[in-house]
């Protein structure tokens, strides 16, 4: 029942460096000790971390476990399928040394992220802790709307691919309360286009603001934070004067929004990994040898925005999240926002915030996020100091969630 964790650089999640070396006591779930020479006690399993970084485990604010980078596959599974597919995923995720997430849409109609969840947390499944918003709610012809990709056989109320539709304020409110009557965590919804659908673009507004009010005031009535996919200004303006608890990507909102969302302490969870990437390499016909043209042509669009964005972004005062859109690039990559972030000017203590206290913080999990005695001790390790070089956090070789350790050196 007891772990001592012998000679790390400990960083408790907070300060802007680690506080140098340090041994931590866990018993049962919780860190009991953190100080220099402890003692193990009797029957304890001693674990020798010298030369690691020990940090509290990471929390990917955005992810989808039951997507991958081909979408169709997924859309056209049966549920079971789709949710046999996530169990290596969440296995994959969780020895990265996420030992949480926050899961933002699934594959399918259906609730099947919420049995995933509802798993792991009986000890049925390994992985991640879950927090989960099942469906995007979207206006129709919006983003969360795919039937404009299929032939016109396919198309009629009902069809797959119009997942959580819904127009108007009668009907906005039976799809909010239909997501909690189901069990969800969030309630997420699209305030603009993307990237990925076909038939809108990143910068339109698919909802008006009385949509949005009526939509995150549903929510709030029956205790449910909500967050929206939402990348243009006048977007996220809206979506933050409803009271949205987070943006999600964010990446065309200007420096006044930006300010706007400090002020009401509204967090984003700007997901720059698979963004820059895409805006970076737009001219490389390799990047998109299996994308759909539309998707390119609009990234092509917006680059020089995309870019000046983040720059504006590390020079704001929002409260940023960690979140990788993990699902539309290989899970595996998440660890690759750290370093993203950092190269638009974040700084590594932020981005490790990101992750950590202020990701805990994001989702209401005051145990987590935290490196500290009474603390749940979810734990990663990596070999070295990621202050000083951020590509370690792809190398965590350590994991230790709600004191059961998964990983290693």
């Amino acid at each position: 029942m007891a772990t001592l964790l012998k000679g790390a650089n400990v960083w408790d999640g907070l300060a802007d460096a680690p506080g140098g070396r340090r041994d931590v006591l866990v018993v049962g779930d919780r860190i009991t000790a953190v100080e220099d020479g402890v003692a193990p006690p009797d029957g304890a399993e001693v674990v020798d971390l010298a030369g690691h970084t020990l940090m509290p485990g990471f929390i990917d604010c955005h992810t989808h476990v039951t997507l991958v980078p081909a979408l169709v596959p997924a859309l056209v599974s049966s549920p079971v399928a789709v949710a046999l597919r996530a169990l290596p995923v969440l296995r994959t995720l969780l020895t990265n040394g996420f030992t949480t997430v926050r899961d933002l849409m699934t594959a399918d109609g259906g609730y099947n992220t919420l049995d995933l969840r509802d798993a792991v947390a009986a000890g049925l499944v390994v992985g991640p802790r879950m927090l989960v918003a099942p469906h995007m709610i979207s206006a129709r012809g919006g983003h969360g709307d795919f039937s404009a990709a299929v032939a016109d056989q396919y198309q009629g109320a009902g069809r797959p691919l119009e997942l959580a539709a819904a127009d108007g304020r009668e009907e906005i409110r039976t799809r909010v309360r239909t997501e909690i009557r189901a069990g969800a965590d969030w309630i997420k919804f699209a305030a603009t286009g993307g990237f990925s659908s076909p038939s809108d673009d990143p910068t339109q507004v698919t909802y008006s603001q009385e949509e949005m009010d009526i939509l995150v005031a549903t929510a709030r009535d029956l205790g449910r934070p909500a967050t929206p996919h939402c990348y243009g200004d006048e977007g996220v303006r809206r979506a933050v004067l409803a009271g949205v608890r987070s943006i999600d990507h964010g990446n065309l909102a200007g420096a006044a929004t930006l300010r706007l969302m400090a002020e009401r302490g509204v967090f984003l969870v700007p997901t720059q990994y698979t963004v820059l990437t895409s805006a970076r390499q737009v001219d490389d016909d390799a990047h998109w040898a299996d994308k759909p043209p539309h998707k390119r042509a609009k990234f092509r669009r917006y680059r020089e925005a995309l870019l000046e964005a983040a720059s504006a972004v590390a020079e704001s005062d929002v409260k940023i999240a960690f979140g990788t859109d993990a699902g539309m690039f290989p899970h595996a990559e998440n660890w690759r926002e750290f370093p993203a972030m950092v190269s638009t000017g974040i700084t590594p203590a932020r981005a490790l915030r990101a992750a950590t206290s202020v990701a805990a913080e994001l989702l209401g999990l005051d145990d987590l996020g935290v490196l500290a005695p009474g603390r749940t001790a979810d734990l990663v390790a990596v070999p070295g100091d990621p202050f000083e070089d951020i590509t370690l956090t792809g190398r965590v070789d350590f994991v230790m969630q709600a004191g059961t350790i998964h990983r290693r050196p």
